[in-house]
Order: C-alpha cells, then sequence, then structure tokens
C-alpha cells in the first residue's frame, strides 16, 4: 500500500504534466511516452557517470523541455499535425534514448540517488517517504496553479479555448503552444527520472503506454474532484494518479495479471468518461460538487393577483390578445374587448 501511495505521488508529477496539454492548451500530446524515457535515461546515464543526482534529475528536467519544444516546433513552424508531430518526436526519441543510455538497460542499485537518504534511514515505505512526496508535489501543483493565473499562464489558457480570439488580440499562440508543451514534457521527465531512481534502473521501454496511464490519472481525478477552477483541475489530475495507482494496487492483490494491466488501464478511462455521463457520480457525495450547489428551495407561491380572478379588469396589453381583435380603447377590459369583437362579427 505504501509503495502505491509512493508512486502516485511520483506520477503526480507526470500527471501534471499531461494536464497541462490534454486540458488547459487542448493539444494530443503523444511525446509523453518519448520524454518520459529521456528524463530516465539522461539521469541514469549522468548518475552512474558520477554527477549528483539532483544535478542530474534537473538535467533531465531540461532533456524533456527540448523535447517537447521540437514538438513545439514541428507542428507550429512546420505547420505539421499535433498528433503526428507527438508521434514523430516520440519516436525519434527511442533512439536517442538509446544513445544516451549505451544500451536497453541501465541498473541503478549502487548508486547514490534521490532517495538514497530516505532508504538508507529505512523511511522509505513510511508515511514519512510519503508526506514528503506529497509536500513536493503540492509545490509542483501550486507552481501550476501560478502559473496559470499569470498573464501568460491565462493567454495559454485562452490559446487552448479558442486560439482564433486569443490571437486576434495580439499573443503569439505558436509561443505560448512551444512554451506549454516544453513545461508539459518537462513535468513528464522530471517523473522519468524520479521513477528511475525509485525502482532502481532505467530502461528503455520504460515509457511505453504512459499516455494512457496519464489520462487514466487526469481523467478519474476530473470525474470525482471536478474541474470547476484550476485549483480543483489541477488537485483532481494530482490524486488521479494515487487513485489510479492505488485501484492497479487492488487489483494485482485480487489476482489479476500483470499483462492485462494495459488492459485494465483502458477500461479505468472508459469508466472515468462514461461513469459523469450515466449521472453515477452525480448522486454519491464528493468534492466535484461543493460550491456548485444551489438552493434547492420550493418556489414561492405566486402573489394573489386581481388578473387571476374570474371578472377581473385586465388592461389591453397585459393579456395576449389576437393579432386580427379590432382595436379598443385603452383601459377596456380583455373580456370586454373580447365581447366588442364578438358584437362586430355578429353584425357582419
Amino acid at each position: 500500500m505504501f509503495g502505491a501511495l509512493e508512486l502516485g505521488l511520483i506520477y503526480g508529477a507526470m500527471a501534471l504534466g499531461v494536464y497541462l496539454t490534454f486540458k488547459v492548451l487542448n493539444f494530443p500530446d503523444l511525446t509523453v511516452d518519448g520524454s518520459f524515457t529521456t528524463g530516465g535515461a539522461t539521469a541514469a546515464s549522468l548518475i552512474i557517470a558520477g554527477v549528483n543526482p539532483f544535478l542530474a534529475t534537473l538535467a533531465a528536467i531540461g532533456a524533456g523541455l527540448i523535447a517537447g519544444y521540437i514538438t513545439g516546433l514541428l507542428h507550429t513552424k512546420g505547420g505539421i499535425d499535433g498528433l503526428l508531430a507527438g508521434i514523430l518526436t516520440m519516436i525519434g526519441l527511442w533512439s536517442i534514448n538509446l544513445r544516451i543510455m549505451g544500451k536497453a538497460n541501465l541498473p541503478l542499485l549502487r548508486e547514490d540517488t534521490v532517495f538514497t537518504p530516505l532508504r538508507e534511514n529505512m523511511l522509505l515505505g513510511t508515511w514519512v517517504s510519503i508526506a514528503v512526496l506529497l509536500a513536493f508535489t503540492l509545490i509542483l501543483k501550486f507552481a501550476i496553479d501560478w502559473f496559470l493565473t499569470t498573464d501568460l499562464g491565462l493567454a495559454i489558457q485562452a490559446n487552448g479555448n479558442n486560439r482564433q480570439m486569443i490571437r486576434s488580440l495580439g499573443v503569439n499562440t505558436d509561443n505560448t503552444t512551444m512554451l506549454t508543451l516544453a513545461l508539459s514534457n518537462g513535468f513528464v521527465a522530471l517523473c522519468g527520472a524520479l521513477v528511475a531512481q525509485y525502482q532502481g534502473f532505467s530502461d528503455v521501454s520504460m515509457g511505453i503506454g504512459l499516455i494512457l496511464v496519464g489520462l487514466a490519472s487526469v481523467i478519474l481525478g476530473q470525474a470525482v474532484f471536478g474541474s470547476r477552477n484550476i485549483f480543483m483541475a489541477s488537485l483532481g489530475a494530482l490524486l488521479g494518479s494515487v487513485i489510479y495507482r492505488l485501484i492497479i494496487f487492488l487489483a494485482l492483490r485480487a489476482g489479476l495479471d500483470t499483462n492485462d494491466m494495459k488492459l485494465t488501464t483502458a477500461l479505468l478511462v472508459v469508466l472515468a468518461l462514461l461513469l459523469p455521463r450515466w449521472g453515477f457520480l452525480k448522486r454519491i457525495p464528493s468534492l466535484r460538487s461543493r460550491g456548485n450547489r444551489t438552493s434547492s428551495k420550493a418556489p414561492a407561491e405566486p402573489a394573489d393577483d386581481p388578473a387571476n380572478e374570474a371578472g377581473a379588469q385586465v388592461p389591453v396589453g397585459t393579456v395576449d390578445v389576437p393579432a386580427d381583435t379590432p382595436d379598443v380603447p385603452a383601459g377596456t377590459s380583455a373580456r370586454a374587448a373580447g365581447s366588442s369583437a364578438a358584437t362586430e362579427a355578429k353584425e357582419d
């Protein structure tokens, strides 16, 4: 259970990166599968070379920034479709990751990592390590919340909502797109570096299918916690990562084959997408409904109106009168107007 919570918090960095592209920028970025491995490969190679693990992690973030920027460059300046641009970068990163590592797998079991102090003090897998990782992921979350409330962040949000509108206001949408993709893949590469150091190795295939994990985390979190504002949306992405890891943990404890994990992830995404439409989540109390509830009091009974009484005089114009009704003097009641019209019809 503790391991699942730790992994969920570590993968929260990746979920925040996916949230930036898929929810804020509205961009289907598949670079994630490659940049995640790039982060792990960069950090592992530098750690083995004797570089401080914290500096190696920062270098991994830089590699992710470059990968995301390349995808944005292909899309904005090259005019390539966003989905295809991400696929091209992801495929290219496969060979680059092999070049970085020199081989398909790099072990880190005998190397110092960012988790070494926790592991040496027997704190890994305890509430202390969970508290440390929670504080770290919350710092990332609040940094994203703050950034999205700045002028540049608002421009990025507007870019995702209506690109033509924000472009007409003089915002360079190409630059905002490239910046967001770079930041997103920087978070993903950070997650890859931390995962490689946590599990003790970096593998060239460690990022395969990761975009589905990121989508599952974001969609699960927002299905439960909602996305009515930036704070709740980013919190949902973060906690969705933890929920996803707990579901996988329970599935494995129940005896599910590890080969079925990808299928399980796909089914989780499908359920998270369909349950809100079926109204299931609306029937249970949750954080997503807080703050959106309105008064459920029955409407007050209409006040007694003399116009509703039988035979009451109603000024002309307060009720619907047929268009072919002859003109009547002001102040004549609707009933009198109707009687006058009937009398004229008989005379005709």
